[in-house]
């Protein structure tokens, strides 16, 4: 590393303005996880691919209810419901951050650049966010899917290498107050948002026409405050990483300038092209090989080996169900759209309360301690979510409560989790990138996991509920996982 780096490196920890910018990033692109994951663009999807609505009487209650006809979508010419073709994008979008996080992760870390990637993947998630608005009926379906896959890539691919920043510029003890913040922000943030777009979607549109316009509109407004607000994060986040000193001459595939020169100091365009494929043919193999020894390092603790195997399962549960919440309230429930945003909406509000709740609470109990809580109340939420009827009189009531459980717990499992694997990691921080891709990218294969075996049962059995119930069979062994893992290491104080 070179000299001029060390004292910039030193000065970074708990520098306040630093730790601000940080926490800022999850202000600017948690608007994706709630418009775009969460809300707007689930129920926009949903009504899309709804051909039409049909009256089916009720003898328990002596009422006719509105059950959603679907448009279904051809894929090889075989007929998929909607609702798994949505879920298995997602699958495919994942799959792409897993074999993309590690070999990005080992670039950062070889040329110095982690913020430099933190752009690309923001701007790749906030220009697809825009690219949505494109989407506007069953003509282009896969349209709208394409730029889902990529706005999530972009989305997850930028949190390998924002997560990673966590340990570089907060020591432990300031660690899970840090994570937290940010998901405050993300969750104050992403709440006006929404409240700007239900005010044009619900308010300002006077018929179902004009509401899908200012849907579109609200898309391209994602997009506009993610790219806007991630500037403060670009401009006082350092450049962090471990810089090799033999690099290829021109890094031709990174820096789209040197594409077009000629090359001729360095044997020619297509010499140094040659060099380019080598190294980052070089950087692929070594990215895996070294995600496989962060992988038996970490796994050779024993906190590490237990809370990651923890995180794994309860993170197919908890992710899946953030990711699918707003299909099940529109497909299985036929909930009306001003009431299912409205209760997303609550669930952020909650979820900043449950954040801050759980931070406080895991310095008296431990992290330990409060990650179980949370997952025994996930575990609530599914088998609830199960018992769910679209002929009960009592179902909204009944979401409601679900939703207000998932809302508490979700923010301080989230915040919870990311701040204990920072402070288990080992204290040599130059390898943050690497052991935080391998902490994402065993979140995205929960997810691969979780999003595949939540569409394949709505293919099999044609409704969520299933879904939901499977889940809760990953919580459970996430709980008797985490159980193994040492209390005395999962406190502030003593970490402190």
């Amino acid at each position: 590393m070179p000299e001029n780096d060390i004292p910039k490196t030193q000065n970074i920890k708990n520098n306040p303005k630093i730790m601000k910018a940080w926490a800022l990033y999850d202000w600017a692109n948690s608007v994706y996880s709630l418009v775009i994951t969460s809300t707007i663009f689930p129920i926009y999807y949903a009504i899309l691919t709804t051909a039409s609505e049909k009256k089916e009487y009720v003898q328990e209650t002596g009422q006719w209810i509105d059950v959603p006809v679907r448009h279904l979508i051809k894929i090889f010419g075989r007929e998929y419901q909607p609702d798994a073709v949505y879920g298995y994008s997602l699958t495919i979008s994942f799959l792409i951050v897993v074999f993309l996080s590690p070999i990005l992760s080992s670039l950062a870390d070889t040329i110095g650049n982690k913020k430099s990637f933190l752009q690309f993947f923001c701007y790749l998630g906030a220009t697809s966010c825009m690219g949505l608005a494109m989407f506007t009926g069953m003509n282009n379906v896969f349209l709208g899917l394409l730029f889902s896959i990529t706005a999530s890539v972009g989305f997850w691919g930028s949190l390998v290498f924002y997560n990673s920043f966590l340990p570089d510029i907060a020591t432990p003890d300031k660690q899970d107050a840090l994570s937290a913040k940010g998901y405050v922000y993300g969750y104050i943030g992403s709440v006006i948002l929404v409240i700007i777009c239900l005010v044009l979607i619900q308010i300002l549109a006077k018929d179902a026409q004009q509401a899908k316009i200012y849907t579109r509109i609200s898309f391209l407004i994602t997009g506009a405050w993610w790219f806007g607000f991630s500037q403060y994060t670009f401009k006082h986040l350092p450049q962090f990483g471990n810089v090799k000193d033999q690099l290829p001459k021109d890094l031709v595939l990174l820096n789209y300038k040197n594409i077009f020169k000629r090359h001729e100091e360095n044997g020619g365009f297509w010499e140094v092209l040659k060099d380019n494929i080598a190294f980052y043919i070089d950087i692929t193999k070594q990215s895996f090989r070294e995600l496989f020894k962060v992988g038996n390092k970490l796994f050779r603790d024993r906190n590490l080996k237990f809370f990651l195997s923890s995180f794994f399962f309860y993170s197919v549960g908890m992710q899946t169900i953030f990711l699918m919440a707003t299909l099940f309230g529109k497909s299985e429930i036929n909930m009306a759209q001003d009431k299912l945003i409205m209760t997303l909406l609550v669930i952020q509000i909650v979820a900043i309360i449950g954040a801050v709740i759980f931070s406080r609470l895991s310095r008296k109990i431990g992290n330990k301690n409060v990650i179980s809580i949370a997952i025994v109340l996930w575990i609530v939420a599914c088998l609830s979510a199960y018992y769910l009827k679209r002929d009960n009189p009592n179902v909204e009531y009944q979401f409601y409560g679900i939703a207000g459980i998932i809302g508490l717990v979700m923010g301080g499992l989230q915040a919870m989790s990311r701040s204990t694997y920072s402070k288990l990691l080992p204290e040599d921080g130059m390898d943050n990138t690497t052991y935080f891709s391998f902490y994402d990218v065993l979140e995205k294969l929960a997810i691969i996991l979780g999003t595949f075996i939540f569409a394949t049962m709505i293919e099999k059995y044609h409704n969520m509920r299933y879904s939901a119930l499977s889940m809760s069979i990953f919580f459970l062994i996430g709980l008797i996982l985490i159980r193994f893992v040492k209390a005395k290491i999962l406190s502030d104080k003593e970490v402190s």
